[in-house]
């Protein structure tokens, strides 16, 4: 069993802070530490610096958007980061929502697949070395190459998604699979299309590092963790653009997204929490006592082709929640 753990750049209010997470990841046996990036922080000025400060720990980001930067200029951070952390860097991608690329980057949110599909072909051809030449369907690219030496092990390029369509593209050219707010139900199902886009591929889904996150909160005040999750996930179902509603209602909880999305029309936080039960809330999190939390956690991780879980702290933690819920996760470790 192997547990990666995703830090929350909102909880800190400095660099050394944040690599200080980093560093307790890093002693607790964490196999990779990664962070979002959205409006706050960019996500590679802060993990240079955590890279520089531990030895061994993988150092992942979750989703820097092709709407947000050019294939090649992720293709130069995935090799910059490559050097800056030893080799322990992988790169992640994802189209974000269309709110991030429409109201923060400024460009429309069109053939979100496509543009995903050609910003990795195009990576790869960067980490091939030599003169770029890509003519697709979105980009056009050609004439100038990558000005420092490629290294024989680049980066591997993990993808969030979430449906089959975007599942099986990652299957098909990614190296790993980065899908949030699934049941472990859902999760085995949705690895038939990832299977299915390695076949594609002429790959084995063997070779994908698969590492669902699962959000996280163990406490012996079982309601207090109960509810800070509660709320984050009605948030994340309910405001955070219209794919992980999407998602969660396809897997059996079509009437208690519809219900969130209304309170969330009158920007009511309080009825938007009360629309995700118990069952729901236990299927997507892993909350509660650290017995619970171990519990639920190992059902995401005997998903079969499931290689690591991404553990996920939640909105609202304190500095000791966090280390209640690392010491709680460390005997799967």
């Amino acid at each position: 069993m192997t547990l990666d753990l995703v830090l929350r750049t909102a909880d800190h209010d400095s660099l050394d802070s944040l690599a200080a997470q980093a560093q307790r990841a890093e002693e607790y046996g964490f196999a990779r530490v990664s962070a979002g990036e959205t409006t706050g922080w960019d996500m590679v000025t802060p993990f240079t610096v955590v890279g520089e400060r531990t030895e061994d720990i993988g150092v992942s980001n979750d989703v820097l958007s092709p709407y947000g930067r050019a294939p090649t200029v992720l293709a130069q951070t995935a090799l910059t980061m490559h050097d800056a952390t030893d080799g322990r860097f992988r790169l992640g991608l994802g189209t974000s929502s269309p709110a991030i690329a429409e109201r923060w980057h400024g460009v429309p949110f069109d053939r979100p697949l496509r543009r995903l599909r050609e910003t990795i072909d195009i990576i790869r051809e960067v980490y091939a070395g030599g003169t770029v030449s890509y003519d697709g369907e979105i980009y056009e690219i050609g004439g100038l190459s990558y000005d420092k030496s490629v290294p024989d092990d680049p980066p591997g390029i993990d993808v969030a998604a979430l449906g089959p369509k975007a599942t099986e593209l990652v299957g098909r050219f990614a190296d790993g699979w980065v899908p949030q707010l699934f049941t472990p139900a859902g999760l085995a199902e949705r690895m038939d299309d990832l299977e299915r886009g390695a076949d594609l591929g002429d790959r084995s889904v063997d070779d994908l590092r698969v590492s669902p996150i699962v959000r996280t909160f163990a406490s012996e005040d079982r309601e207090h963790a109960r509810e800070t999750a509660r709320s984050m996930v009605a948030f994340l179902v309910g405001a955070y653009g219209p794919f992980y509603g999407q998602s969660v209602a396809e897997q059996g909880y079509a009437d208690e997204v519809d219900a969130i999305r209304a309170a969330w029309d009158d920007r009511d936080t309080a009825a938007m929490a009360d629309g995700v039960p118990d069952e729901m809330l236990d299927e997507l999190a892993a909350v509660g006592t650290p017995d619970e939390v171990r519990e639920r956690l190992e059902r995401h991780l005997a998903v079969d082709g499931v290689d690591a879980v991404r553990v996920g702290f939640v909105s609202g933690m304190r500095q000791e929640d966090k280390e209640t819920t690392m010491s709680a996760v460390e005997p799967l470790l």
